[in-house]
């Protein structure tokens, strides 16, 4: 080995552990003794904007339920819906962004979309106080982006969105109905499994918005056509129900709170106030608003925060268990917990088969070919570090979770797509850009299945081998010009088109390198690519909009990131963890050793100066909406620092 190497090896291994030592007590500490951790969403003023325009619509249509009758049950809560109305409405005014739009969450760069939902909320609510200057500002940044011709622009085909928004706007008295293109919510009387046939043109976890909107629509402006009228009347009480069927029992549809408000404005618009899908869902953005008066994305990640977690928290088949610094108990305890979190019956919402798991462990959770993978691996490195010790109660849970783990593979295999990909929900839903297959799933999906394919029956390790075949053939398809693969989930506000290359990538590479396929031409190009789009600061990803908070202990922020020119990339912890895993899955120093030392001192003095308490913007939900989660920072991090030491070491 070359001694300068060496001597650099050495230096660094050092900060390596000091890192991965405040990560771990970080983790542990947020863990607080619990089997698992929760994790922490972003505000939204996305959210916090639809919740708004819901809960004023229930108020406006109190007296309009069931015939001009006041709505007894909700009577007793409508002080408390204008208290979250007007606390709502504190948090937005204080979000508004300098060019006077608004932006998914607190650290997104403004959109048209939010913009609009945050007018149409102050129309609803009526609140006079934050209609003069805010609203003139946001109106400006709407006509900067083009007005509705610039919403429609944004989303192409998919009205996932899109109708929603005007729909909402429509509601606020901003736009005329007929302007919004109509959904067909009688196609959702059809059979389930019928939906990928019928070419809904929402995505597939949109139904509920498809059926709630719809009818909307059909109640404000009905169809001139005498004959389609009379059939989409009909269709309506069997429509309902199937909004009903597909409402879990917290009453947020996915725990989403965009979703879940455009339902309820939308019924309550049309005197459904008084229903039960609409008095669960009013009750679930009751129960899942923030503090400080906003509103997450989605209640939480907890599933997969704790999946990403475990894989480098506690020991693997590698660690000798003599030596465990993590109670063992408490490892088992966590296990337990993951395997209750599987999904053991048929999905109402997607009509999945038992066998996946979603993200968090609440009732909106849908299976999905993220999180399935994730838990998969998670229970590998169980069955494998535990395999050796013997025990009866030992035998029943690695019973347990050989079991668990053989019904996971098997509902991976039944959702790979004819193209040989992985989508996330649903097999055969291709036609709209998040239904259709991704890279960063079906790499997931093969990390998960070539790990389980010694332990579990010939006749599935057949079917695994032919999956794989196909998805590895799906992924050299896939991949870029130059290199990189495009990820399904995760984006980069400060690209064009906001992608993520980065992170689509080194997830990619992952599977590579575990599935012993790291000197194929393919991992070699992803390689260059993230060793060439590797920023001057050691790190990857992020960009100008990036900026850290201070750290309390040194009073520092973006003191990691020098010039902040619009030629400076500000890279972001969580891209950089997630490029240096991939890259040391991919062969360490014989690759890229430069690259990864680079990368390495950066994450580690991003560490030392605690920027890991400031998550960014990087995740996608429905439709493009931004997300952060606190944990991402910890979680990516920590896998980055174990394969960090490993590099030192060799």
């Amino acid at each position: 080995m070359d001694q300068s190497l060496d001597f650099g090896l050495e230096t660094l291994r050092g900060k390596v552990e000091r890192a991965q030592t405040k990560i771990l007590a970080e983790l542990k500490e947020l863990k607080e003794g619990r089997s698992h951790w929760t994790g922490k969403l972003s505000n939204s003023a996305l959210s916090t904007a639809t919740a708004i325009s819901a809960l004023s619509v229930v108020l406006k249509n109190a007296d309009t339920s069931h015939g001009g009758r006041a709505d007894r049950g909700l009577a007793l809560d409508e002080f408390k819906i204008q208290e979250l109305i007007d606390r709502g409405l504190r948090w937005l005014a204080d979000a508004q962004n300098s060019d006077g739009g608004f932006g998914d969450t607190d650290r997104s760069l403004s959109n048209i979309a939010t913009t609009l939902l945050v007018i149409a909320a102050w129309q609803l609510a009526s609140d006079n106080a934050s209609s003069t200057d805010a609203i003139q500002r946001a109106w400006a940044y709407v006509d900067r982006q083009g007005g509705w011709d610039g919403l429609r622009n944004r989303y192409g085909k998919d009205k996932t969105f899109v109708v929603p928004i005007m729909t909402n706007c429509a509601i606020a008295g901003l736009i005329d109905w007929h302007t919004i293109p109509t959904l067909p919510f009688e196609a959702a009387a059809l059979p389930q499994s019928w939906y990928r046939f019928a070419k809904m043109p929402v995505v597939s976890y949109a139904v509920p918005a498809l059926v709630a909107i719809g009818q909307a629509q059909f109640v404000h402006s009905p169809p001139r056509n005498r004959l389609i009228r009379t059939l989409r009347r009909c269709s309506r009480a069997r429509t309902l129900r199937v909004l009903s069927d597909m409402q879990p029992t917290s009453g947020g549809y996915l725990e989403a709170t965009p979703l879940t408000s455009f339902v309820l404005m939308s019924l309550a618009s049309i005197g459904l106030r008084d229903t039960l899908v609409a008095r669960r869902a009013l009750r679930f953005l009751i129960d899942s608003v923030l503090p400080d008066g906003s509103w997450p994305i989605d209640t939480n990640l907890a599933t997969w925060v704790t999946s990403l977690a475990m894989k480098h928290y506690y020991p693997t088949n590698r660690i000798d268990l003599g030596n465990i610094s993590i109670d063992p108990i408490e490892w088992e305890r966590s296990v337990d917990w993951l395997l209750s979190c599987q999904h053991r019956t048929r999905h109402p919402f997607t009509g999945a088969e038992p066998g996946g798991w979603g993200w968090t462990n609440l009732s909106g959770s849908v299976p999905d070919a993220d999180d399935t993978p994730a838990a998969l691996l998670v229970l590998a490195n169980y069955l494998e570090a535990n395999s050796r010790l013997s025990s009866y109660l030992r035998e029943m849970r690695l019973r347990a979770v050989l079991a668990s783990a053989e019904l996971g593979c098997q509902w991976l295999l039944r959702l790979q797509n004819r193209d040989g990909g992985w989508p996330t929900f649903c097999k055969g839903w291709g036609t709209l850009p998040f239904d259709r297959s991704g890279s960063d799933l079906t790499a997931h999906a093969l990390r998960a299945l070539n790990r389980w394919k010694p332990h579990l029956k010939s006749e599935i390790g057949g079917r695994i081998d032919r999956a794989c075949f196909k998805g590895w053939k799906y992924l050299s398809a896939h991949q870029q010009p130059d290199g990189n693969w495009l990820p399904l989930w995760f984006g980069n506000q400060d690209r064009p088109e906001e992608d993520n290359p980065v992170y689509g990538t080194a997830r990619v590479l992952l599977a590579y390198g575990e599935c012993g396929r790291a000197e194929t031409t393919e991992a070699q190009r992803g390689i260059d690519y993230l060793k060439k789009s590797q920023n001057r600061d050691g790190g990857w990803g992020g960009g100008p909009s990036i900026r850290y908070e201070p750290n309390a202990a040194n009073g520092h922020a973006n003191s990691l990131q020098g010039e902040n020119s619009e030629n400076f990339a500000s890279s972001t912890i969580e891209e950089t963890a997630v490029a240096l895993e991939g890259i040391m899955a991919c062969g360490g120093k014989g690759v890229a050793a430069d690259s990864i030392m680079g990368g390495l001192d950066w994450l580690c003095d991003s560490i030392e100066q605690e920027h890991y308490r400031t998550s960014q913007p990087i995740g996608f939900y429905f439709a493009k909406l931004w997300y952060h989660e606190q944990y991402y920072p910890l979680v990516f991090a920590l896998g980055a620092l174990k394969k960090g030491l490993q590099f030192c070491q060799r």
